[in-house]
């Protein structure tokens, strides 16, 4: 196991593979057991994974503040640090990010504020935008008690947090992380990012409609939008070979990130914000 002490704070991360560094972002329940079934379909693919447990998630530390630290307003930027953070000790200069749902989030704000690291961002499932409507989101989504699961599902949240897992199923439960509890917003980055995205989005999630990726695919200026029919939110565990048949593709065609934006569709956006 390999842990790097960030922040005062010990977080746990994976290496598997060689090549081409890919960072994975979990969501926003998970760990890095989330991409048990994507890490080895990368490695095939002469990709080097990186995954990591963000700060009190998984086998990372949180730390007796980390309530106050999860609902704070900073809770975002805080993420970006880390992650700028470990890219720093592990000595990695520019690499590819995936991140799904919350972890999508993180990709987005961490490829805005540092654009020389980043070659692609791949997100899937994630939020663009709330509304007023959606305060409380988590609560009035997730109604289920953690005793109230099915089995399999206390396993698997097991399987990712531990003994501290129905602890954080409450607070993640109750409090909206990335998402915060209000109004949420990433249109007014998305047209700053230059990078290739590629926006993995589900046709019948239960938390967020298919036309939040459409929202990512107009105002992106070099995106590629897959929808997956039939596919819940977690895309990643619900269609795995779909899921890695356009990560893998979208990877491939810019694996050394050669790829650039096409100027009239920056234009375009910039001047439709305006």
């Amino acid at each position: 196991m390999s842990f790097a002490e960030i922040h005062g704070h010990n977080i746990y991360y994976e290496i598997q593979g060689t090549g081409i560094p890919i960072v994975l972002m979990h969501h926003g329940f998970a760990s890095v057991r989330m991409w048990d079934k994507i890490v080895p379909r990368l490695v095939e693919q002469g990709f080097k994974t990186i995954c990591y447990d963000r700060r009190g998630f998984g086998q990372s530390e949180a730390g007796d503040d980390f309530l106050d630290f999860y609902v704070d307003d900073g809770y975002r930027e805080a993420s970006v640090v880390e992650l700028e953070a470990l890219r720093n000790c592990l000595g990695i200069s520019e690499f590819h990010l995936l991140g799904q749902c919350e972890g999508g989030v993180i990709a987005l704000d961490y490829a805005w504020e540092f654009p020389e690291r980043v070659m692609t961002v791949t997100i899937s499932s994630t939020l663009c935008h709330g509304s007023k409507e959606m305060w409380n989101f988590n609560e009035e989504k997730f109604v289920k008690d953690f005793d109230q699961f099915h089995p399999e599902q206390r396993a698997k949240f097991m399987n990712w947090h531990g003994e501290k897992a129905e602890t954080l199923y409450n607070q993640f439960r109750h409090f909206g992380g990335a998402y915060g509890k209000y109004i949420f917003d990433l249109r007014p980055i998305l047209p700053w990012i230059r990078q290739p995205v590629l926006i993995i989005y589900p046709d019948r999630s239960f938390l967020f409609d298919v036309e939040q990726g459409l929202s990512f695919y107009r105002l992106l200026p070099d995106s590629e939008l897959a929808v997956l029919p039939n596919c819940g939110h977690n895309t990643y565990d619900e269609q795995p070979e779909a899921y890695i048949f356009n990560l893998v593709n979208f990877l491939n065609r810019h694996r050394f990130g050669t790829a650039t934006a096409s100027e009239n569709k920056i234009t375009e956006q910039i001047t439709c914000l305006g």
